[in-house]
Formats: structure tokens, sequence, C-alpha cells
């Protein structure tokens, strides 16, 4: 495991039920994870009242993640413009494609070219990887070895 500190947030962190296996991979002594999310709650360390501008600085993480919350932002343009804002350049996103609609707040299911999308030409990041069904967390934790 790599000795190289990393700060990682995680959005939407609140936990309703179950663990939280994004905190539970990044068990390192070195490395400062940080659960964000619109509502307080278990795993959650810091609340943003607004969900497309986010308490932090440009370049703020070295790592961001975000497991199953992208389908419940209603203005994913906005969003994934902020998410890229205050990453360093690595960010792992998760979402839904087949999955029945849940929650009040359930707006999408995004394919592999949507995502690419919006990552790379509304985000202006780089894109890895995108895939489906074959990645997993411990991946981008193996690429962040190498950043």
């Amino acid at each position: 495991m790599s000795d190289k500190k990393l700060k990682i947030l995680e959005i939407g962190s609140r936990l309703e039920s179950g663990r939280n296996l994004l905190r539970d991979v990044t068990v390192n002594d070195n490395w400062e994870f940080i659960g964000l999310d619109i509502n307080a709650g278990r795993n959650v360390d810091i609340v943003s009242e607004d969900p497309y501008k986010y308490p932090f600085e440009d370049n703020t993480f070295d790592v961001v993640l975000s497991s199953n919350t992208a389908e419940h932002v209603q203005d994913m343009h906005r969003w994934i413009k902020e998410v890229a804002r205050i990453s360093k350049g690595l960010v792992w996103i998760m979402v839904p494609n087949t999955f029945r609609e849940h929650g009040k707040f359930d707006y999408w299911r995004i394919m592999p070219r949507g995502m690419r999308y919006l990552m790379a030409d509304i985000g202006g990041l780089d894109v890895i990887v995108v895939g489906m069904n074959k990645h997993n967390i411990e991946d981008t934790f193996g690429i962040a070895k190498k950043i």
C-alpha cells in the first residue's frame, strides 16, 4: 500500500444502513478520508447545503469518490464541474445504469459514453477508464498508488 499522503473525499457519504465500503478501502494512516453529504448523518464529516458548491478550495483532494449518488443529482453538468474543481484529477464515480427507480430524487441512468462525455467534455477531466459492472474501488486505489 502506498505511503503517499492522500486526501480523499467521498461525495454522498451518508449511510442509512450497512457499512461504508469506500471508507473501509481507504484504511491507511497516510490517507485522510472525508465524507460529504447534503444531509447530516452517519459517515458524514461535512454537510454542504448547496449540492453544486462545496466548501473547499480548488484542487483540494487527491481522490474524489462518489458511489450511487450522481443519479440523484438534478443538474449533472453543474455537479460534475464542481467535482472536477475540487479534485486534483482522480475522480471515481459509480452509478447504476439498470437499477430500478429509487428514492424521491432519482434522475439519471448513465451509460459509458454519457459518463465519458460528462467527465471529459463537461468536467474537463482526463478519463482513465469508464466501464460497466467490471471496475471497482480497489482498481481506483491501484491507480492512486501510481500518481
